[in-house]
């Protein structure tokens, strides 16, 4: 098995996922010699052994003093036969938001119990937030069995109780002490009634579903070129699909369909690109396009209001009677949410936008189905979503209502006078368009 698989932690506090990923990447030999140094000099836990090998990713001095993960702390390492990137993600419930962060891009999950306690309340929370952000390969990784004598009861019987908290992925289940490394790299001794694979070697050859390529083709307009009077073309990634000069795309929200005549690269022109390409394009026909809409094949949601759960990131809470921005792609519209939302917490709203979107549902395709909150008062990214399904249209005037009051709650929330000027003409921009 070959490629970048992208891996998340998750787990309650002290389930020992820096650990895990300490000892993963020593003894894969994914750390260098200083890095070693630097641990063995910083360790003060002599309950881990001569090298703490939490050090190698809590790398914050509160991190250090409080023996917990507070931000997420990514490693990039390599095997012979495959490529990592791996973020560990906070256990706390306080930093919630930080773990949905480090998930939002993983192809798989490792969650960790702590043999002696079983499920908690945060490995539910953990096992929801993964099911929501489409993560259907999960480790469930039952660590510090060397404190349960390797109990294969009790190993079979946390197995059982998760079975009933994510049924819809493929759950690779291993018994593992991180500390001492057993079934971390390779099969352990001590669990001779296990029969599968370490986690290595799991990792190694587990085949994730993560082929862009195979999804309709996505291309969200970042920038309009033009270099030279007869030359027009339209910049951005490729987000999903393929596509090649001829083929017939449409550009939304306008409707409009048409024909690639170019594509360019910064080392020139190409036949057939593909995601997660930049390309530029060029197009048959002279078209109104810009910033922030959507060059697509097939069907896509058209609309301006619909359903999503919503991970609130913000220490202010959601004010249901206050706009934000929401990002969406490269397009960044007016938002009101019909739901109040408070620091970590996950739930389901409605969102109604100033102006249509195009979008595919979270599920089909992660990158056009999802978007962030912005409060336009601190311009600080207050949520994350993602899109489920379209509401119907006729209930879209409510979002289109009370411009003024609209207008007046962005310049009362506006930290200065200058940005509530900024906040307005936004505002005016979207409602008079």
């Amino acid at each position: 098995m070959s490629g970048l698989l992208r891996i998340c932690t998750a787990g309650s506090v002290d389930d020992g996922k820096s650990t895990l990923i300490g000892r993963l990447l020593y003894d894969s030999r994914g750390v260098y010699e200083d890095q070693i140094h630097s641990v063995k000099s910083a360790s003060r836990n002599r309950t881990a052994g001569p090298i703490d090998f939490s050090l190698f990713t809590d790398g914050l001095r509160a991190e250090r003093e409080q023996g917990i993960t507070i931000d997420v702390a990514y490693r990039y390492f390599a095997t012979a036969r495959r490529k990592f990137v791996l973020a560990d993600t906070p256990g706390h419930e306080q930093y919630t938001r930080n773990m949905a962060t480090g998930a939002s891009n993983a192809d798989l999950a490792i969650l960790l119990i702590d043999a002696r306690h079983g499920v908690r309340e945060q490995t539910r929370r953990h096992a929801r937030i993964a099911q929501l952000l489409g993560i259907t390969s999960l480790v469930l990784a039952v660590n510090k069995m060397d404190l349960v004598d390797f109990d294969r009861e009790l190993f079979d019987t946390i197995c059982d109780d998760f079975s009933t908290l994510h049924d819809h992925a493929d759950v690779h289940a291993i018994p593992l002490s991180a500390l001492d490394g057993d079934n971390v790299i390779t099969r352990s001794d001590r669990t001779p009634w296990f029969d599968g694979p370490s986690l290595l070697e799991y990792l190694e050859t587990v085949d994730v579903d993560r082929d862009a390529t195979a999804r309709p083709f996505r291309f969200p307009v970042q920038l309009v070129l033009r270099p030279t009077h007869d030359f027009r073309g339209y910049a951005g990634q490729i987000n999903s699909g393929v596509i090649a000069i001829g083929d017939s795309v449409t550009v939304w929200p306008s409707g409009r369909s048409t024909r690639v005549k170019q594509i360019v690269t910064w080392d020139g022109e190409i036949d057939r690109a593909f995601a997660p390409m930049s390309v530029t394009l060029t197009l048959d026909d002279e078209l109104d396009i810009s910033r922030g809409d959507l060059l697509a094949a097939g069907p896509v949601e058209i609309g301006r209001r619909f359903d999503a759960d919503i991970v609130w990131m913000d220490e202010r809470p959601l004010d249901p009677g206050r706009p934000y921005l929401l990002k969406h792609g490269t397009r960044t519209v007016s938002a009101e949410i019909n739901q109040p939302f408070t620091l970590n917490q996950i739930g389901r709203a409605t969102v109604s936008t100033a102006r249509a979107l195009a979008f595919d549902s979270y599920r089909s395709d992660r990158g056009n189905g999802s978007f962030i909150l912005i409060d336009p008062a601190t311009n600080f990214t207050a949520g994350a979503g993602m899109i489920g399904a379209r509401v119907a249209e006729h209930h879209v005037v409510e979002a289109t209502t009370g411009a003024a009051q609209r207008l007046a709650a962005a310049a009362r929330t506006a930290g200065s006078d200058a940005e509530a000027a900024d906040a307005v003409r936004r505002l005016l921009e979207e409602i008079l368009v």
